[in-house]
């Protein structure tokens, strides 16, 4: 075997002759590990074993004669060398998954594995009400989902296509859009109302306590209203910030302050006179979410079969 110190990652590498000699799913697991910075969660992702993935990587290190990741019990990450690899060997992943796909278009019904990253609020708004007709309709697709507020690189992150408010998609992405308009509505408990009354004009929440939103970014959303040509964008302050709406909305449940959410979000407690709207007149609509999916790759069939009944069953 080569000492690990005498391979030099700026050299040519032969990765057809690599592919050749190596099983193609451990260069899969050695990915999905780079991906993750975790055996664990790769196994998960790749339906095999930590032990079996470990093993993998050691097979791969020793063929060839070089470190891979730096291990310690409570981290993963790439060596310098496992970075080349990683740069090199992802073109070569995403030709041979292209590859794959393009001849899933043969079959008569989609298969494979389709992997969305969307915000939380468009799992529940979007996603949720499509979960049993998808998979019903297409039992050989696996369907994988991530709902997270943070903006990613899908393409980076492993995953074929992400939903987010069209302001928010990637413009070097293709965008399609799923369900219609979103109107974003300020809500109160009727007896938190009645105790601080009702505010009149946005400048007025200055008198309330606003429960408030902090993107994974660590970034405080400012509260967006607009009326006509005239829009406002307030930071409004409160004693609660949370990270996730179903949380601001029960906190406002509680009776604890006010709340910015989106309308569809909301409708039951709403119909049930559980929570009332305020300054409707100043409630700002936006476009709605899209789905995008990196322009380069063609699309597999199971994304456009996701795609083609989410456009059909939700309301546009």
């Amino acid at each position: 075997m080569r000492n690990f110190q005498q391979w030099n990652p700026d050299l040519h590498f032969p990765f057809w002759l690599l592919m050749f000699q190596t099983n193609l799913s451990h260069l899969a697991v050695f990915a999905a590990i780079a991906r993750h910075g975790s055996f664990q969660k790769a196994a998960t992702e790749t339906g095999i074993s930590t032990s079996a993935a470990s093993h993998a990587i050691r097979g791969l290190e020793e063929r060839l004669g070089v470190s891979l990741f730096h291990r310690t019990t409570r981290s993963v990450a790439l060596t310098e060398a496992g970075q080349r690899l990683l740069e090199r060997l992802q073109p070569v992943l995403r030709d041979v998954t292209d590859a794959l796909e393009e001849m899933n278009n043969f079959r008569s019904t989609p298969t494979g594995t389709l992997r969305i990253n969307t915000s939380r609020a468009a799992a529940s708004l979007l996603i949720a009400p499509l979960l049993y007709r998808f998979l019903a309709t297409y039992p050989e697709i696996r369907l994988e989902i991530t709902d997270e507020d943070g903006l990613i690189d899908v393409v980076a992150a492993g995953f074929d296509a992400g939903i987010r408010l069209e302001e928010s998609v990637p413009e070097d992405m293709v965008g399609v859009r799923i369900g219609g308009p979103q109107r974003f509505v300020l809500i109160g408990a009727p007896d938190y109302l009645e105790r601080h009354g009702v505010p009149q004009h946005p400048a007025d929440l200055d008198r309330h306590n606003c429960i408030r939103f902090r993107f994974p970014s660590g970034r405080v959303y400012k509260w967006e209203f607009e009326q006509g040509d005239t829009r406002l964008e307030i930071d409004v302050k409160g004693q609660l910030t949370v990270g996730d709406q179903a949380l601001a909305v029960r906190a406002a449940l509680d009776g604890l302050g006010l709340a910015f959410t989106f309308e569809s979000l909301v409708r039951a407690e709403i119909a049930q006179g559980r929570l009332v709207t305020v300054l409707d007149e100043w409630s700002p609509v936006f476009a709605g979410f899209m789905l995008y999916y990196p322009r380069q790759r063609q699309m597999a069939p199971a994304l456009r079969a996701f795609i083609d009944m989410a456009r059909s069953y939700l309301p546009g």
